[in-house]
């Protein structure tokens, strides 16, 4: 805690400038406790514009990153399969980690990661993460308050073209973290456990793959529920037809406007494009591409589809500006304050957590959990049964990275 309470800005290392890198940019850029110092990617051209923008240290590789005594924590924003063994070495070289979603690819590598940050005294967070969005934080305040009682139902379900997006050949690959379970299902189980605020008892699933021509499950429909007897149902579809963004007066999941009228762009705009160009399009949104501009704020909250928490005494509708609430005599709108910056909330708690101001709501732990319910996910669709995370957690012991 000494130690943490001795910094007074945390020297930050960024782990791959991709697209992940790029939405959460403006918030690393503005926290005044975060200066970014070192970066490591594979590109030259990436890493040349962040040497130049934000006069830090590059290196060509990530040993030389983690040897670097000006960097007390990094931001590991590779592909997923190279989470596990990236936090873990960060993590003895006596780094704090923040670690994107999927926070690995497999329960066992999870837990190893939690038990490397346990021993060596440092924090690992998992995030950015939807659960992170204000509208969710503000949602969960309320329920903790106990004034609409105790949570029984949530309803979450989100409609997108997830599926249809530039993808590279691993984030259709299941086995490597890829489909929407590992990458969208984590975003949904978090806000749905952060509601609830209980252990998850079981999952009972159906996972589908419904295009051959992208090689992995792009929907899934989930009943989980928890120890205090509450139940959550979790729908998503990735293939570009409905999109459940009507519901939320077509702000999109980044907290822009979107116009209804361009339906199907994503389906129409990959059909035009080979396996190379596809993989072009997905390099130029990344951090240091010629056309990739520095993100633009947007004037709503991120959110991750359609959420409806029911309690005991009321509904609560989360919006991207507002809480809905259905209570027994009247309804309300509460409403919620417009943001600063996107993803602010994720580099406050983890600039808090290393400070030693509170520990982190996402640590390892909750990473752990949340793969463990996308593991019982997928397992309870291929066996037609409920699947506890807990077994999965305890049958993960010794399965880990070598």
């Amino acid at each position: 805690m000494c130690e943490r309470l001795a910094l007074k800005h945390i020297r930050l290392g960024i782990v791959g400038l991709g697209r992940g890198f790029m939405l959460t940019l403006p918030a690393l850029r503005a926290h005044p406790a975060v200066q970014l110092s070192a970066a490591h990617d594979l590109r030259d051209e990436a890493l040349v514009r962040f040497e130049s923008q934000f006069g830090a240290t590059v290196h060509r590789t990530y040993e030389a990153l983690l040897a670097d005594s000006g960097v007390d924590a990094v931001y590991i924003a590779t592909p997923h399969e190279l989470h596990a063994a990236q936090a873990i070495a960060a993590l003895e070289a006596g780094k704090h980690v923040l670690v994107e979603k999927p926070m690995a690819t497999s329960v066992g590598d999870c837990a190893a990661m939690a038990r490397a940050a346990e021993k060596a005294g440092k924090v690992l967070m998992v995030g950015p993460s939807h659960a992170f969005d204000e509208p969710v934080r503000v949602a969960a305040e309320l329920v903790a308050t106990g004034r609409f009682g105790n949570v029984r139902l949530v309803n979450a379900f989100n409609y997108t073209d997830f599926m249809y997006r530039p993808r590279r050949p691993e984030e259709l690959d299941s086995r490597r973290g890829g489909g929407v379970v590992y990458s969208q299902a984590a975003h949904q189980i978090d806000v749905v456990r952060r509601l609830v605020r209980q252990p998850v008892e079981s999952v009972r699933a159906v996972a589908a793959n419904w295009d051959a021509s992208r090689p992995s499950e792009g929907a899934y429909s989930a009943l989980m529920t928890f120890a205090s007897g509450a139940a959550a149902t979790l729908t998503y579809s990735g293939y570009a037809h409905y999109d459940s963004d009507e519901l939320l007066g077509w702000i999109s999941e980044l907290g822009r406007p979107k116009d209804p009228a361009r339906y199907g762009e994503a389906r129409k705009a990959l059909k035009q494009l080979s396996q190379q160009d596809e993989i072009d399009a997905k390099l130029a949104r990344t951090f240091g591409s010629a056309s990739a501009g520095d993100p633009a704020g947007a004037p709503h909250h991120e959110h991750f589809g359609f959420v409806l928490v029911s309690c005991e005494r009321a509904d609560l509708k989360l919006l991207p500006a507002s809480i809905e609430v259905f209570g027994d005599e009247r309804r309300e709108t509460i409403p919620v304050a417009p943001p600063t910056l996107p993803r602010a909330n994720v580099i406050d708690d983890f600039a808090a957590s290393i400070l030693g101001a509170r520990p982190p709501v996402h640590d390892g732990w909750w990473g752990l959990e949340t793969m463990a319910c996308c593991a019982a996910l997928l397992e309870s669709s291929r066996i037609a049964t409920d699947v506890k995370p807990q077994t999965i957690i305890q049958e993960s012991k010794g399965n880990t990275i070598q």
